[in-house]
């Protein structure tokens, strides 16, 4: 635990006051602002020099404040206490002591106490700021995004500072100086802390209960997080003011919903970002692009994009192609997207300091550069040697990025995939760099810059295609990334551990807001071989972002690049991913709407189940499948626990009760996946090419019949897949309830939307899982089976289905 004992802590109250939304405490020179948010948020705000900042970054979107919320002050002799429905705050006031809990009594946030009995609810040295909480050594912590190890962070400690993570000049800092016995001191392995994406949020699960409360600091500053003492933790920001936003819960989702309320959600994406996506840092011919197309399709492995690395640039210039690689852009994208094909290109934030490059010299002219405490440029060393970097914190600089991507996508790109963004600046050190022409020191927006960029991004992508959904793709992030970038896991390696730590890495990242994300598939660095290829594929296929890419100096490990028998499964595994698209496509407008993760670990959904915390290599893909990939050579069949709930294994059909372990045969052709009783799960009734122009005729529901008596609530959307016409109404969302009461099943499909030009579908094909129905009537007509399937012809009204089993 970092030392404090040089810390001076707050001790007392002096005054207190109600106001509008809470409370205003004065704090000796400071003043404490504590905020009614919702019925279960509350705002605890500590200001510097007396000064309050409403705005400390960029990850809220919305006025937290705009609610209407019912609350009572108590004054008393020794507290004052702010009360919701759903939550006491009680400010001690001498000594100071800040707890808050739910009106039941249970804790969501007490402050600890020091050996001498002092409460440490606040303590500052130079700018920084420490604050201790009371947890139990059983407890369980979740959350903060995109972190190694295991999903529960109990017992280990956090920085939170983007890291440009195999750059020595960057992770040294973090490694030196560690035994090298201390997995911690290798950043390739999957212990090394910090990486690329920092999220100041995290969970804080009570035992035995399993009760959750919620925290998010809204700071950028470089901040610590110690879970490693037995009875409290510890959270260390270097700088800026304290603002914490405290979550009474006491579940999981409730938490995350509220969460993202205030930081936004992911949005809805393009469907062809669904697919799959093949890379590889490459110097790639336009004929070689050309040439890696006609193999997907001749090989029939379904791919809706292709992406391009720092290569296609000339001399790495952002925003430029290399003429003698690619003489006809427009001509090469046009002629790739008839074949249905998206294309998108590498942008990082380091532009080439050379005079005589037009976006250099334009980004002088316009003061749009990042400069020095001295006024200088601020030079760094990326790709194509000194670089300088847009001030992303001005207004000014954003738009001037934005309008940098509209110009680069109007050849026909698809999307922009942002690197480098931490900001990494190579050997030479990025304190110098300074941010709002001058004014904010490095450290306020170096976790944040990678947002700030993505922002400028999407404003020039929507200002350039206003009727299309976007995508971007970027390394690094903060809270509120979700908004406007999905994120990959940056630099990984060809190894089964880093296989493994994708599944708790996207977790984190899921629970934590960011709904779009995924791992390389085959690893990014080092060679990978035949069966992790294959066991990769066969996971990153039921994941939410789904690319294949490769290091420049590594083997090739295309789908194809094995030969046959490896094709075969790895094209297998893909041509499931498209089929489950249209179930895929519900669990990324679930995220939209209500912040749920797309890949989710089992404690979202089933957090009393004490089990579930400490699962790390399985995980619920939307809500109703549950995937337990092979991680580990030679494994023909792994355990897998299965949640409360009846269960079906996906490739068998056969039942399996829930809340108990099983073993799970995985042959090489496949991994371990069971779905949900009760559940539809929509798909396509063959996998298409790619998205591109594909709106089928026949939709498959997959009903997998309730074990027991009750309900289940599934859903489908059929839109365009590309704009924002669905937003407006343009869809049909077929929501499905289906009931089991003894020996009659009822699936009930309710539709709202005015759907849209290209709706294709004339029917659903129906196939029940776990029974063979003696009945089935479509609205009171029998329905006989084809082919073990019932057609239902619809075409996007509502009906009812009535199974007899």
């Amino acid at each position: 635990m970092r030392r404090t004992d040089h810390y001076v802590l707050v001790e007392r109250v002096d005054a207190v006051e109600t106001t509008a939304k809470g409370v205003l405490a004065t704090l000796g020179r400071e003043r404490l602002r504590v905020d009614v948010v919702r019925d279960d948020v509350v705002r605890l705000k500590i200001s510097r020099g007396g000064q309050l900042d409403e705005e400390p970054t960029f990850a809220v979107c919305v006025d937290p404040l705009a609610r209407d919320v019912a609350f009572e002050v108590e004054h008393g002799d020794d507290a004052v206490r702010i009360r919701t429905s759903a939550l006491v705050v009680t400010v001690w006031l001498d000594p100071f002591r800040l707890d808050v809990h739910r009106t039941d009594g249970s804790p969501v946030v007490e402050t600890a106490l020091d050996d001498h009995g002092r409460p440490w609810a606040y303590a500052t040295l130079n700018d920084a700021f420490v604050l201790r909480r009371r947890c139990r050594p059983e407890d369980a912590i979740f959350g903060l995004g995109e972190k190694t190890g295991r999903l529960n962070r109990r017992g280990r400690e956090f920085t939170l500072w983007n890291t440009d993570v195999l750059a020595p000049t960057a992770s040294g800092e973090f490694t030196r100086g560690l035994d090298p016995a201390d997995p911690r001191a290798d950043s390739t392995s999957t212990e090394f802390d910090p990486y690329y994406v920092s999220i100041p949020f995290f969970y804080h699960q009570a035992y035995p209960s399993g009760a959750m409360a919620g925290s998010f600091l809204d700071n950028g500053y470089r901040t610590e997080y110690d879970f490693t003492a037995p009875h409290e933790y510890a959270v260390h920001a270097s700088g800026g003011q304290y603002t914490e936003y405290v979550f009474a819960g006491p579940t999981m989702p409730a938490i995350l919903e509220a969460y993202t309320e205030l930081t936004g959600r992911t949005a809805p994406p393009p469907l062809w970002a669904l697919g799959f996506h093949q890379s590889r840092w490459h110097d790639y011919t336009q004929d070689a692009v050309q040439r890696l197309a006609r193999r997907h399709r001749e090989l029939e492995v379904p791919c809706d994009a292709l992406w391009l690395d720092i290569d296609y640039m000339d001399g790495y210039r952002v925003f430029t192609w290399d003429a003698e690689r690619f003489p006809d852009v427009p001509g090469m994208l046009a002629s790739l997207a008839d074949e249905g094909f998206r294309v998108i290109t590498i942008v990082d934030p380091g532009i080439k300091h050379d005079p005589g490059y037009a976006v250099f010299d334009d980004a002088v002219a316009q003061d749009v550069l990042c400069r020095t405490e001295g006024g200088d440029l601020y030079v760094g060393q990326v790709w194509p040697g000194n670089t300088v970097f847009p001030d992303f914190v001005t207004e000014e600089a954003r738009a001037w990025w934005g309008r940098l991507n509209a110009a680069h996508v109007r050849s026909g790109l698809a999307g922009i995939w942002n690197d480098m963004n931490e900001p990494a600046t190579g050997h030479i050190d990025p304190l110098p760099m300074r941010f709002g022409r001058g004014a904010y020191p490095h450290e306020r927006f170096h976790n944040q810059y990678a947002l700030l960029m993505a922002m400028g991004t999407t404003q020039g992508l929507l200002a350039e295609m206003p009727d299309r959904r976007t995508f971007v793709l970027s390394r690094a992030g903060s809270a509120g990334i979700q908004r406007y970038a999905a994120n990959w896991m940056g630099d990984n390696m060809s190894r089964w551990d880093h296989l493994w730590l994708s599944m708790p890495m996207a977790a984190g990242f899921g629970i934590s807001g960011q709904a779009f994300v995924g791992a390389d598939i085959g690893g990014f660095m080092g060679d990978s071989g035949p069966e992790l290829l294959l066991r990769w594929t066969q996971y990153g296929a039921l994941t939410p972002f789904c690319r294949n890419h490769s290091v420049n100096t590594a083997v090739e490990q295309y789908a194809w690049a094995y030969g046959g028998a490896v094709l075969d499964v790895v094209r297998d595994a893909v041509r499931l991913r498209y089929r489950l698209l249209p179930y895929l496509y519900a669990a990324f407008l679930r995220a939209s709407e209500t912040g749920a993760p797309v890949q989710r670990p089992l404690v979202f959904d089933f957090g009393d189940d004490l089990v579930t915390r400490d699962l790390d290599d399985e995980y619920l893909l939307g809500p109703d499948l549950l995937v337990a990939p092979v991680v580990e050579p030679g494994v023909t069949a792994r355990q897998v626990y299965l949640p409360e709930g009846g269960w079906y294994d996906w490739h068998t059909d056969a039942p399996v009760p829930g809340r108990r372990f099983v073993v799970a045969p995985a042959p090489m052709d496949r991994i371990p996946l069971y779905a949900r009783a009760g559940a539809v799960i929509p798909g396509w009734t063959q996998a298409p090419a790619s998205t591109s122009g594909y709106h089928p005729v026949e939709v498959e529901l997959h009903l997998f019949v309730p074990t027991r008596d009750g309900t289940h609530v599934s859903f489908l959307q059929e839109d365009d897949g590309l704009t924002f016409a669905a937003l407006r109404g343009a869809r049909y969302r077929t929501t499905f309830t289906v009931t089991r009461a003894g020996a009659e099943v009822t699936m009930r499909g309710d539709v709202v939307g005015d759907g849209y030009p290209e709706f294709a579908r004339t029917a659903f094909h129906l196939v029940v899982h776990g029974g063979q129905p003696a009945t089935v009537h479509l609205d009171g007509v029998e329905v006989h089976a084809d082919a073990g399937r019932f057609v239902l012809p619809n075409s996007g009204q509502g009906f009812v289905v009535r199974l007899e089993l």
